[in-house]
């Protein structure tokens, strides 16, 4: 964060604030994780602060300290509305635009209170009084980690907020091997160590808890795992009547479309899963190099994110999905083979 910045957020936080702070629909780790770091600063220093996420999280992220304090916008509406419209400052971390948060957009829209944005993806749009948006960090978690020093709070991360902030470090970075890891990502992940967080207990906790149906789902996405060589790509797809057989909840996909980049000369990883009570293909794209995923999903499916992690939709059935991504990949050839 520059001085400027830092003043201000200072300045906005001189005086007594309602804070809630908003992370993006179908959060992750890196959003959640942040979001309860920045909940327990905050509620530590005597804020009247809350965390208000559009829908439900994966049950792999519900050990995080607080998270018992959060509500959700889909299962507690009158809460979550009455939190908002008594809000004079809301803290958005790990998006940036306000169609980010399904439902939520068109009331956020309608506040009055100031906004402050945090996030690490590319071409955040303008809504926020304060904007901290930096596409080299790792995550969001980082981006808080350095907020909360800027602040002067250094001394002031407990055990819990290390442990949140290293969760949502430990998810964004794939346990620090994609490239946005860099020396001042360790550094960071080491202050957080020292300052409480469980970095063997987070591993086991995010990465080992899984069920017998989420494993053969695995199965099920890798056994329909396309290999197209001439594209170095891979690509996989579930349906809702597959989701449906082996027990779907929230969050069992979550790194299914890494595997295609563990196979040798690959360098383009999609998943395809179908959601038919959204009526959307939901996509997935990954991408090892300087193949950028972020400008393929927003010139093809409505989506964006980062340089080598992206994700999009598409409004038509699988088949006509995966055929239109097929076909598009021709006129790619010559950059997935560069």
């Amino acid at each position: 964060m520059n001085s400027e910045d830092v003043k201000a957020i200072e300045a906005l936080l001189s005086k007594p604030q309602k804070i809630v702070i908003i992370p993006h629909k179908n959060p992750d780790g890196d959003a959640i994780g942040s979001s309860l770091g920045l909940w327990h600063f905050f509620n530590n220093k005597g804020y009247n602060v809350k965390v208000v996420v559009p829908n439900d999280y994966p049950k792999f992220l519900k050990w995080m300290p607080g998270t018992e304090s959060i509500l959700n916008f889909e299962k507690e509406n009158t809460q979550a509305l009455a939190c908002l419209s008594a809000a004079s400052l809301c803290f958005t971390l790990d998006f940036n635009d306000l169609s980010r948060v399904g439902q939520m957009t068109s009331v956020l829209e309608g506040l009055s209170a100031d906004f402050v944005m945090i996030d690490h993806h590319r071409a955040p749009s303008d809504y926020a009084k304060i904007t901290y948006s930096d596409v080299t960090m790792s995550s969001t978690c980082e981006m808080v980690y350095n907020f909360i020093v800027a602040l002067g709070g250094l001394n002031e991360i407990t055990e819990d907020i290390a442990n949140c902030l290293y969760a949502g470090i430990v998810t964004d970075t794939g346990s620090f091997k994609f490239a946005s890891t860099t020396s001042a990502t360790h550094l960071t992940a080491a202050s957080l160590i020292e300052k409480g967080a469980e970095n063997a207990l987070i591993q086991n906790r995010i990465f080992d808890t899984n069920s017998p149906e989420r494993l053969q789902l695995l199965g099920c996405a890798l056994k329909n795992m396309v290999i197209l060589k001439e594209y170095q790509t891979a690509y996989t797809t579930l349906s809702q009547d597959e989701l449906d057989t082996y027990h779907y909840k929230k969050g069992d996909t979550e790194g299914f479309v890494n595997y295609g980049l563990t196979i040798e000369n690959i360098k383009f990883a999609v998943i395809f899963i179908e959601n038919k009570e959204e009526g959307i293909i939901k996509i997935s794209f990954r991408s090892e190099g300087d193949f950028s995923v972020n400008e393929f999903a927003r010139a093809h499916f409505h989506g964006g994110g980062h340089t080598n992690a992206a994700g999009g939709k598409s409004d038509s059935d699988l088949p006509t999905a995966t055929s239109r991504f097929t076909e598009l990949l021709k006129s790619y050839k010559a950059d997935l083979n560069s």
